[in-house]
């Protein structure tokens, strides 16, 4: 711990000093972030964590929805209200609607870190609006979606769990605060998050990243903060490798979402959904390799039944220990 306390002390003071010496490229990325928040962020993301928490605050069951979700991804029954959040929200909506409703006794711990595996994933209002503006023809945002999708529904599958189920019929929702003022935190902390790995993707454009080649760089920038490497993929000029590397950014979501996550479940391990993101990369990488070059990769996806097995094992280990 005292190890942890000095390295977090010294990146601190390292960081200050970065800030001190080269304000300017910090004023720059700073304000770049904010525009991108201002801009596309806010717009894409603030209506669905106010609607995410309506849905949950109002307990609604759709009886037709939860079928169809429980046949498809393995919801738990009762849950058939969480879809919508999981599925258009976008990042990390359906994280911090999974949070609320385990914080609220609606979902069990095993169950919630489940739904972490498959729950957070970009919305489609991210993808045709922001991501569909890098692509020359209309039918690609609408593959790639589909592509993301399929990733979440391959990694529901292969993380399993316990069938519990929810008691969203029986159990009102309590939720700290206004409805309003929760998505106000919530966008604030997101939007902080961003405009911090901004202000550092703004410092390795100036140390390195401008000697790197562009897809390289693109990929590096997209793995930091999504928003930013996909609004970059237009300086790629290949289409293909475009699509390919925009799908694998859209599954992974990059550390920036990662920590958005962190910041929207807090006490729930992340262990399934770093497993699901695995999975939802991999999925992604070879769905659209082969859609762009008219070609199979079966032979990475037979690590999916290894990641299947890990992921039954670290299930059953949970149920025998009683966490």
């Amino acid at each position: 711990m005292n190890r942890r306390r000095q390295l977090s002390w010294a990146l601190s003071a390292f960081g200050m000093l970065i800030l001190i010496l080269d304000g300017k490229t910090a004023l720059s990325g700073a304000a770049d972030g904010i525009e991108l928040c201002m801009n596309t962020v806010i717009p894409a993301l603030f209506p669905f964590f106010v609607l995410s928490a309506a849905l949950l605050r109002g307990a609604a069951a759709f009886p037709y929805l939860e079928k169809v979700s429980s046949f498809l991804f393995g919801l738990p029954r009762g849950t058939g209200s969480l879809a919508l959040p999981f599925f258009l929200g976008g990042y990390p909506v359906g994280a911090q609607s999974v949070y609320h409703a385990y914080e609220s006794g609606l979902l069990q711990r095993p169950e919630a870190e489940r739904l972490l595996a498959f729950c957070n994933n970009a919305g489609p209002a991210f993808v045709f609006g922001v991501v569909g503006q890098m692509f020359p023809k209309s039918w690609m945002p609408w593959a790639l979606w589909g592509i993301h999708l399929s990733g979440a529904w391959l990694a529901a599958r292969c993380v399993r769990g316990g069938n519990t189920a929810a008691n969203f019929d029986t159990q009102p929702v309590k939720t700290k605060g206004s409805l309003m003022s929760g998505a106000v935190f919530t966008m604030g902390t997101v939007c902080g998050w961003i405009i911090l790995f901004r202000v550092l993707i703004a410092f390795l454009d100036r140390w390195f990243l401008w000697i790197l080649p562009q897809s390289v760089r693109v990929a590096l920038v997209g793995i930091l903060e999504l928003s930013n490497g996909c609004c970059e993929l237009i300086r790629i000029s290949d289409i293909p490798t475009r699509f390919i590397l925009c799908s694998g950014m859209l599954a992974a979501g990059g550390l920036c979402v990662t920590a958005q996550t962190i910041s929207v479940t807090q006490g729930l391990s992340l262990h399934c959904c770093f497993l699901g993101k695995l999975i939802q990369i991999l999925v992604s990488l070879v769905l659209s390799y082969s859609l762009m070059y008219h070609t199979v990769l079966p032979i990475p996806l037979l690590l999916l039944p290894l990641l299947c097995q890990i992921s039954k094992k670290r299930s059953g280990n949970r149920m025998l220990s009683g966490v």
